[in-house]
């Protein structure tokens, strides 16, 4: 699947329709940002089951605001709703695969007994 540019209109849509929401917070003159996207781009691509979409810190800035976006690149992961991790800095390929790899295995059972999973209404 190829990746989506994200806006806050269509946000709660695409985190409450899917299951896995990997989502890059980037900005146009950030130079590890541009680092990190063919990394972002190649991995959506064998992950077409996943939503891979880049959220621009500097048009979106409510939503930047919203999750405390402090620096870019910061990777944040919606599993059902519920947000299981997120890392400021450009991760290596390998270290994207394996994260991807951990999210999958998740019991999100046991995660959901002690989160609360993301809406709109508790933004």
């Amino acid at each position: 699947m190829a990746v989506k540019e994200l806006k806050t209109a269509d946000f709660d849509t695409t985190i409450s329709n899917n299951d896995i929401v990997i989502l890059d917070f980037w900005a146009p003159w950030c130079g590890p940002c541009k680092s990190f996207a063919p990394v972002f781009e190649s991995v959506s691509k064998e992950h077409p089951d996943i939503v891979f979409a880049k959220i621009n810190t500097d048009e979106e800035t409510s939503l930047a605001g919203h999750f405390g976006i402090r620096s870019i690149p910061t990777l944040m992961v919606f599993r059902e709703r519920v947000i299981v991790f997120q890392q400021a800095g450009a991760l290596p390929k390998g270290a994207l695969d394996d994260l991807i790899r951990q999210i999958r295995n998740l019991d999100m059972e046991e995660i959901k007994r002690g989160a609360q999973p993301y809406s709109a209404d508790n933004q």
